[in-house]
C-alpha cells in the first residue's frame, strides 16, 4: 500500500485514520485559512499536526494547516507532495508497544515561495502563524537583514514580507504570531525579531506599529522526536507500507513519509490569540497566561529535562553509547542527572499545572531510558554552545538570587568539564569522535582541538567567559573546580569512566 489519499480504504486496522473529510477540509483551508505553520519539520508534522487532527476528528475545526518551509527545498518534495501531505504518525511506547497514525491535518504545504507565503499571510481569515525552525532561526541583528521585502531571505524576513502585504492590503485585524520553540520567552524574542526587520526595512513607522500591534504569546513545547529510524522503517514494511524511505536533503535533514516520536508531549500556551484561535484544551493543550508559561518552561528548560539531555549530550559520545537509552543503563550517568536535577530544582517555582517532580520522574523512570526511541547523543549535542547559558547558567544565577551556595555544586563543574573534555574530539579510549555541528562555538574553544591526554590548556579565558557559562564560573566558585576536573578527566585513556564511578 502507498500512503496516498486513494489508498486509505485499504490501510490495516492497526492505522488510525482521519475521521473527518479530508477534501471538504482541504478545499476550505485553501479558501479561508486559519493556521500558518513555519518550519515543517518533524516534531510539527508529528505533534502540532496531531493536535489539528484531534480536534478535526471530533468536529471541533473545520479547516486544516498550511505548512510552509522556509529553509530547506527539498523537504516539501521528498516528505509532503509525493503522499499528499500526509504523514505516518509513529508513536514509540517504553513498554515496546507502537501506535501508528495517518494524519491529514496538513492540507497544502510549499516553499520557500515568498510570494505564495504573502498571499496566505494576506488572508483574513488567518488566526495564527506558528514556528518551529529552531532558536537560530530568530537571529535578526541590524547587519545582517536583508534591505527590504522584496529581498526576504531568512524565515523572519519572509513572514515579515507576509506581514507588509497584509499591511499594504489594509487588513487591521491583529492576529498571533506564536513561536512554538524550545528556548525561555520565545513570544518576546519573536516580538524582537519581527520589529527589528520592520524597522530596518524603514518603509514607514506606521508598518512597525502594525508588526508590534500582533501577538506574540509564549509557549513551551515538550516531544522528543528523532529523525526517522531504519528499525521505523522495517516495521512499516512488515505492515505492506511501500513508501519507507529515508531521506537526507542537502542540507542535513533526514525526512520521509513517516515520523517516529515518544509518546509522551507537552505544550504550554499563553492565551493571548486577538483573531481567535482552535478550541486547543479540547486537544489536551494547556491554555494559561504568560507567568505559568514561564515556569513551566524555566522548569523543563533549566532543571527537569533540557540540562539533563545535554549532559547526556556530552558524555555518551564520550562513552561511546549509541542512544540516549544506553545512556540510562550506565547506573553513573543516571546518577549524575539525578544530582544535577536536585541542584537546579530549587531555583524553579511549581507552575500549577504540573508537578516538578512528577515531570522529572517521568523524565527519568521513561522517557530517557526509552530503548524504542532511537534518539541519539549525538543529536543533542548540536548546538551545545548556544544551550549552556539558559541550561545551566539561569539555575547558578537563580541560586546566588536566593541565597544558595554556588560553589558546593557538583553536576555542574562536571558537566562544564565533560564538555570541554568533549572539545578534544577523543573518546574515553583515546579513539578520535566526530563533535556534533555547533557552528556558533566561540573561537576560544579551538584551544582543545588536538589536545592530548595529559597536555594543558589555558582554561581561564574561557571558564571566565560569561556569555559561555551564563557566569564567570570563577565568580561563582566553581572555575579551580572545572579546571581540576578537567585535567582529571583529559589525563589518559579510561580517565572519564573513572572519574564517574567516583560520583
Amino acid at each position: 500500500m502507498k500512503l496516498s489519499l486513494k489508498d486509505l480504504n485499504i490501510f490495516p486496522q492497526s492505522y488510525t485514520l482521519p475521521k473527518f473529510n479530508i477534501p471538504e477540509v482541504t478545499a476550505l483551508t485553501i479558501q479561508s485559512p486559519t493556521w500558518l505553520h513555519i518550519g515543517a519539520g518533524n516534531i510539527f508534522r508529528i505533534m502540532l499536526a496531531g493536535i489539528q487532527q484531534d480536534l478535526l476528528d471530533v468536529g471541533c475545526a473545520n479547516t486544516g494547516i498550511v505548512a510552509y518551509e522556509p529553509f530547506d527545498a527539498d523537504i516539501i518534495p521528498l516528505s509532503f507532495t509525493p503522499y499528499d501531505n500526509l504523514t505516518i504518525g509513529v508513536t514509540l511506547h517504553a513498554n515496546g508497544n507502537v501506535d501508528k497514525r495517518v494524519i491529514a491535518s496538513i492540507t497544502h504545504a510549499f516553499g520557500p515561495d515568498v510570494p505564495e507565503l504573502c498571499k496566505v499571510i494576506s488572508n483574513p481569515s488567518l488566526q495564527m502563524v506558528s514556528f518551529t525552525i529552531t532558536e537560530n532561526g530568530y537571529k535578526a541583528e541590524p547587519g545582517s537583514i536583508c534591505h527590504s521585502p522584496n529581498t526576504a531571505q531568512t524565515a523572519m524576513e519572509q513572514v515579515a514580507a507576509g506581514l507588509y502585504a497584509r499591511f499594504t492590503a489594509g487588513i487591521k485585524q491583529p492576529f498571533a504570531l506564536v513561536s512554538m520553540d524550545n528556548f525561555a520567552e520565545n513570544g518576546t524574542m519573536l516580538a524582537r525579531a519581527m520589529t527589528a526587520i520592520a524597522t530596518h526595512w524603514n518603509v514607514g513607522d506606521a508598518f512597525v506599529q502594525y508588526v508590534k500591534s500582533m501577538a506574540y504569546p509564549w509557549t513551551m513545547i515538550d516531544k522528543i522526536t528523532p529523525r526517522p529510524s531504519e528499525t521505523v522503517a522495517k516495521l512499516l514494511d512488515v505492515d505492506g507500507f511501500a513508501d519507507t524511505q529515508i531521506h537526507e536533503t542537502a542540507k542535513r535533514t533526514f525526512v520521509a513519509s513517516f515520523v517516529n516520536a515518544e509518546a509522551a508531549e507537552y505544550l504550554v500556551l499563553e492565551d493571548n490569540f486577538p483573531a481567535g484561535r482552535p478550541p486547543f484544551e479540547k486537544a489536551g493543550v494547556y491554555m494559561t497566561d504568560q507567568e505559568t508559561v514561564r515556569k513551566m518552561d524555566q522548569m523543563k528548560v533549566c532543571a527537569c529535562l533540557n540540562p539533563l539531555h545535554t549532559i547526556l549530550g556530552v558524555a555518551g559520545p564520550l562513552l561511546k553509547k549509541p542512544t540516549i537509552a544506553a545512556c540510562m543503563e550506565d547506573k553513573r550517568l543516571v546518577k549524575l542527572l539525578k544530582m544535577a536535577a536536585a541542584e537546579a530544582l530549587p531555583t524553579v517555582a511549581h507552575p500549577g499545572i504540573l508537578s516538578p517532580e512528577e515531570f522529572l520522574d517521568t523524565v527519568l523512570t521513561e522517557r530517557f531510558p526509552n530503548p524504542y526511541i532511537p534518539d541519539t547523543p549525538e543529536r543533542i549535542a548540536c548546538d551545545t554552545s548556544q544551550k549552556i547559558p539558559v541550561r545551566f547558567g539561569v539555575a547558578m544565577k537563580a541560586r546566588k538570587t536566593q541565597g544558595l551556595s554556588t560553589a558546593s555544586l557538583q553536576a555542574v563543574p562536571m558537566f562544564a568539564a565533560l564538555w570541554l573534555r568533549y572539545r578534544m574530539g577523543l573518546d574515553d579510549a583515546g579513539g578520535k569522535m566526530p563533535l556534533s555541528p555547533d557552528p556558533l562555538c566561540p573561537s576560544s574553544l579551538e584551544v582543545f582541538d588536538g589536545l592530548k591526554f595529559g597536555e594543558k590548556a589555558s582554561l581561564r579565558p574561557i571558564l571566565s567567559n560569561a556569555e559561555i557559562w551564563g557566569a564567570n564560573l570563577y565568580e561563582v566558585g566553581l572555575g579551580e573546580i572545572v579546571e581540576t576536573l578537567f585535567n582529571e578527566l583529559s589525563s589518559g585513556a579510561g580517565a572519564v569512566s573513572q572519574k564517574l564511578s567516583e560520583l
